[in-house]
């Protein structure tokens, strides 16, 4: 079982609030063990601001079960728990409003992207950067729209730390 939200650094914040935290469009209050008061993040996905942490959500950029499907499955609880709270790769995980994330489940860009045009391009850097970092496989459906819509993005380098294979 994959743990959510852990606090990998133990200074009080879980992931999730690591990604509000960092994301801050206006920088919210923190208090006692990591409550977070205040504040304003913008969501990419649909354009918008929101005031209110909890009206968004943490996207994992390559939702959990298409990354079960794409090989981490095979992988050892660790390394799942890792994948899930992956804070060391900044287009891993994304706040977004909920609804929006919501809407995106665990599809990929065959099935969905942003509704918000303008975030496309950069929806797709990072979910092939994601893809890249972890070397989880790309099935042909999903290589087909990722080169079909990345003809209408400017040319960006994918650039990353890739995570070594687990051996076999």
């Amino acid at each position: 079982m994959v743990r959510h939200w852990i606090d990998a650094d133990r200074d009080g914040c879980s992931t999730r609030a690591e990604v509000l935290l960092a994301e801050a469009a206006d920088a919210p209050a923190i208090t006692g063990r990591c409550t977070i008061t205040g504040g304003r993040w913008y969501s990419s996905y649909d354009d918008v601001y929101l005031e209110d942490a909890r009206g968004l959500d943490i996207d994992h950029m390559v939702p959990l079960a298409e990354a079960w499907d794409s090989g981490a499955g095979n992988w050892d609880a660790q390394r799942r728990q890792d994948y899930a709270n992956d804070l060391d790769e900044p287009l891993a995980l994304i706040a977004v409003t909920g609804r929006t994330n919501r809407s995106k489940s665990d599809q990929d860009p065959t099935d969905w992207m942003p509704p918000h045009p303008q975030a496309r391009c950069g929806y797709l850097t990072a979910w092939v950067t994601v893809k890249t970092r972890w070397q989880l496989t790309v099935d042909p459906a999903e290589q087909d729209t990722l080169v079909s819509i990345a003809a209408d993005c400017p040319n960006v380098p994918v650039t990353t730390t890739p995570i070594p294979a687990e051996p076999a």
